[in-house]
């Protein structure tokens, strides 16, 4: 049991490199930061298509990550 919670445990860890690794980068530097990150909040840029599926992957990957993190370190521990 406790190989099998490892094992997904990697594959998750796989999953969620891959995919933030995957996204596109949404502002430049410092300055991007402070004006685009008021654009994307207030929703002027919606994300769409391949991108929303990579942030809501990523979203699932890592609660799934910390889920299983716990998971595995109870396991371990008892």
């Amino acid at each position: 049991m406790e190989i099998a919670l490892k094992i997904v445990l990697v594959i998750f860890s796989l999953g969620l490199i891959g995919t933030v690794l995957l996204q596109r980068g949404k502002s430049a530097g410092l300055s991007g930061a402070i004006s685009g990150g008021a654009e994307h909040l207030f929703g002027k840029q919606k994300a769409r298509g391949l991108d929303l599926f990579l942030q809501r992957l990523t979203i699932v990957l890592a609660v799934g990550f910390f889920v299983l993190s716990l998971v595995v370190a109870y396991v371990v521990s008892v």
